[in-house]
C-alpha cells in the first residue's frame, strides 16, 4: 500500500428520470468491480495478482534459458542470490528517490550523483583514518563504518543545499515539471563535474589488496559477508522510513504534503520544512547505497549514474513512493540483471531493467502495489 496514494477519482453520476442514478456519458454499463463491461480479460491481467505472477514467470523463463545454455544449478542458485544482494543496494538509492519524488512529485535524475558523493565521502574518510582490523568476516573496519556515517549528514546536506539554490527557486514561480527535470539532469552534470574535479577520473577501492572470504552456505553456495551487511541495512532502513512515514509527525506532514501541498499549507504545515526533511533523508539514502555500492565494487565518477536506471526501473516496478515497494522492486531487478548475466553479456544488465520497466509501463503502470 502506497503511503502517498491519492483517492481514485469517481465516474460522474447523472440523475435519470425514474427517481435513480445512471452513469455519465462514456462510463456506461460498468461492471461490478468498476471494470467496463467486456475488458474483463484485460483488467484481470492488470491486477496485482496477475502482475506479480508474470514477474515470477518472466525469472523462471530467465532461468530456464541460463540452464538451457550452459548454466548449472548451484551457479544459477548463486547468482540469485547475488541479485538479491545488489538489489539491496538499488532499493536503499531506490528508496530516496521515491522518497523525493512521492513528496515532490518530479523526477531527480542528480540523484546518482548523491550516491557517488556518498561513497567518495566515505573513501576520504577512510583514506584518512588509520586502517583497523576486519569487524568480523567482513571485509571492512571501523574507518569503513565511521565514513558511513560521516558521508549520510554530508550527503544529505549537500541535497538540501541543492534545493535551497535551485529547486525552491522554481518553486515559488511555480514552474512547469519539465524544467524540474530538466534542471536535475543539468544538476547531475554539474555535481559530476565537481566529482572530476575534486577526486579525479581514476577507479579507487576503500580497501587495496584487503581479502574478502566468502561464507559457505548448503548447496556449495557462497555469499560474502559485506553482501549480508548490505541486504541487512537495505532492510532496516527501508523499514525506519516506512516508521517515519507511517508514525511520526513529520512522516504525517509529508503525506499531507504529497496528497496536496495548498492545503498542508493551509492547514499549518511548514511545506518548506517538509520540503527539506524530504530532501535530506533523500540524500542521506542515496548516501547509504552509494558506500554499499563502492563496497561491492570500485569507486568511480559515473558509478551513481550507472544505477540511476535500475533505481527508476525499481521504484516503478514497486509503485512510485511506496518505499517497500522500492525494495520488492529492487530484489526483481537486481534477480533479473544477475540470472541474464548467465546467457548474456553482463553490460547488458541496464538494458534488462529497461526492459522490465517498459512492460510494467505498458501493463500496470501504476505498478505491483499501487492502487487502480
Amino acid at each position: 500500500m502506497s503511503l502517498f496514494r491519492q483517492k481514485p477519482f469517481a465516474a460522474p453520476v447523472v440523475p435519470d428520470t425514474g427517481g435513480g442514478a445512471v452513469p455519465a456519458p462514456g462510463t456506461e454499463s460498468p461492471a461490478a468491480d468498476g471494470a467496463p463491461r467486456g475488458s474483463w480479460a484485460a483488467s484481470a491481467l492488470q491486477s496485482r495478482t496477475a502482475m506479480g505472477l508474470g514477474l515470477l514467470v518472466i525469472l523462471a523463463v530467465m532461468w530456464l534459458l541460463g540452464l538451457a545454455l550452459g548454466g548449472n544449478l548451484v551457479e544459477l542458485l548463486s547468482l540469485t542470490i547475488w541479485g538479491v544482494m545488489l538489489g539491496a543496494i538499488i532499493a536503499l538509492g531506490g528508496a530516496g528517490l521515491t522518497l523525493c519524488y512521492g513528496v515532490l512529485k518530479f523526477p531527480n535524475f542528480a540523484h546518482g550523483e548523491l550516491l557517488t558523493i556518498g561513497a567518495y565521502v566515505t573513501y576520504t574518510v577512510v583514506s584518512v583514518l588509520p586502517k583497523s582490523a576486519p569487524i568480523w568476516h567482513f571485509s571492512f573496519g571501523w574507518e569503513l563504518v565511521a565514513g558511513l556515517l560521516v558521508a549520510i549528514p554530508v550527503t544529505g546536506l549537500i541535497s538540501v543545499l541543492l534545493d535551497r539554490v535551485l529547486y525552491r527557486r522554481l518553486r515559488r514561480t511555480k514552474a512547469p515539471m519539465v524544467l524540474f527535470a530538466m534542471a536535475s539532469l543539468g544538476m547531475a552534470f554539474f555535481l559530476r563535474s565537481c566529482i572530476y574535479i575534486l577526486w579525479g577520473s581514476d577507479f579507487h577501492f576503500f580497501y587495496v589488496g584487503r581479502a574478502n572470504p566468502a561464507l559457505h552456505l548448503p548447496w556449495q553456495i557462497r555469499v560474502q559477508a559485506d553482501q549480508i551487511f548490505v541486504l541487512a541495512l537495505a532492510v532496516v532502513l527501508v523499514v525506519l522510513v516506512y516508521l517515519l512515514l507511517a508514525k511520526t509527525r513529520m512522516g504525517k506532514a509529508m503525506r499531507a504534503t504529497a496528497d496536496n501541498p495548498d492545503l498542508a499549507q493551509i492547514r499549518g504545515i511548514d511545506t518548506e520544512r517538509v520540503t527539506a526533511w524530504t530532501w535530506g533523508i533523500s540524500g542521506a539514502l542515496a548516501a547509504a547505497g552509494g558506500v554499499m555500492y563502492g563496497l561491492a565494487s570500485q569507486l568511480r565518477p559515473d558509478m551513481g549514474f550507472t544505477l540511476l536506471l535500475p533505481m527508476f526501473a525499481a521504484v516503478i516496478l514497486g509503485t512510485i513512493g511506496n518505499a517497500f515497494g522500492a525494495l520488492v522492486g529492487a530484489i526483481v531487478i537486481g534477480v533479473a540483471i544477475q540470472v541474464t548475466s548467465s546467457f548474456m553479456n553482463p553490460a547488458y544488465g541496464p538494458a534488462v531493467a529497461f526492459a522490465l520497466m517498459v512492460l510494467v509501463l505498458v501493463v500496470r503502470p501504476q505498478g505491483l502495489f499501487g492502487e487502480k
